[in-house]
């Protein structure tokens, strides 16, 4: 019994040393003049390279396929420091009907304000998003009872229709309300790791309110 009881207080005393369960390393605040060139191209390894950071804090593994297969983008908007995303699709099967999706924001950090529609023999897609490290603001329809504590991205401000909000915190799920309603989300102050799950769709359903928006 002693022995079994000093290797767990052993292992604990290790788990608190290396600080395992806890964020390491600084913060980035993301500035538009790291992802762009001088000829205002956006640099996507740049922004690769941020997330990966970003990860290596949050202590979520990095697997070479995730390494390969992860996409930035930022919308061809130019305002990749507030308007932007990383991702990977998981999976995404029309047979099953079944999507899985990984979303990487840095902080403070918005997904554009979109809809899906139904689009072929795609129907309009239904998802929730599970944060697993930081945490985010979800908008969407309804009408909010507070202010929004943050400061939304002003390339945005005339294209959000929806208002209504509540934050996400590591663990917590929020999901969307109904099929086609208008939504998007923004991080929190540590950046955000989301797991989407949904419904098949393909980007053909995709329905962006900026209409400078590229995907």
């Amino acid at each position: 019994m002693l022995t079994r009881l000093a290797g767990v207080v052993l292992c604990a005393l290790v788990f608190v040393s290396l600080n395992c369960g806890e964020p390491k390393g600084a913060v980035m605040v993301p500035k538009n003049s790291d992802f762009y060139d001088g000829k205002g191209e956006f640099q996507a390894d740049k922004a690769k390279a941020a997330y990966f950071d970003m990860m290596t804090r949050f202590h979520y593994p990095i697997p070479e396929g995730l390494r390969k297969g992860m996409w930035v983008a930022d919308f061809k908007l130019g305002d990749f420091a507030h308007v932007g995303m990383a991702g990977i699709f998981w999976h995404n099967d029309k047979e099953t009907g079944v999507f899985g999706h990984e979303i990487f924001l840095l902080p403070g950090q918005m997904i554009v304000e979109h809809g899906h529609e139904t689009a072929g023999d795609a129907k309009a897609k239904m998802e929730a998003w599970h944060v697993r490290h930081g945490s985010i603001y979800s908008l969407g329809e309804g009408t909010p009872d507070k202010p929004l504590p943050i400061q939304l991205p002003e390339s945005q401000a005339k294209y959000m229709t929806v208002k209504n909000w509540k934050i996400v915190q590591e663990g917590e799920i929020d999901w969307l309300k109904r099929p086609t309603a208008k939504h998007f989300m923004i991080a929190g102050p540590q950046g955000a790791i989301v797991t989407e799950y949904g419904t098949y769709h393909t980007n053909d359903g995709l329905r962006f309110t900026n209409p400078g928006v590229k995907f």
